[in-house]
């Protein structure tokens, strides 16, 4: 076939989008979705409560794309406190070809899905640092 589908998503990750969106949390946290290959599927990873950007890093896979959305405790210099939520993609230089091509086959349509305006690129893990995402955030 050669041909990389546009992966399906699990009615469980449009639950989780829409709970991680409507929820009151204080702290940062994220939710990790992965492609499952065999499915064609969005499914979820993880949902971290209360993690700061390193720990996050941390808790990535070195050789496999993710997606992430992310809430991020912003404290500005005015001292206000936002929570902004992006969408992060995730996928390592060194992650194989059809991996990345189904990721990047299904990000537009899981984009649509979260719709989130906040969205971020990284293709190496030390990329994803608390400066790096304020950078952003600004």
């Amino acid at each position: 076939m050669g041909d990389s589908k546009i992966c399906d998503i699990s009615d469980d990750v449009r639950d989780a989008l829409k709970k991680f969106r409507f929820r009151k949390s204080t702290t940062n946290s994220a939710l990790i979705l992965k492609v499952d290959r065999e499915k064609q599927l969005v499914i979820l990873d993880e949902l971290l409560e209360d993690i700061s950007v390193d720990e996050l890093q941390e808790t990535l896979p070195g050789h496999q794309p993710r997606y992430i959305i992310y809430t991020y405790k912003m404290i500005h210099d005015d001292q206000r406190i936002s929570y902004p939520m992006c969408f992060i993609f995730y996928t390592p230089r060194d992650s194989q070809i059809e991996l990345q091509m189904m990721y990047a086959c299904t990000k537009s349509a899981l984009q649509r899905e979260v719709d989130l305006t906040r969205v971020y690129e990284i293709r190496e893990l030390d990329e994803l640092t608390e400066e790096w995402l304020r950078e952003k955030l600004k």
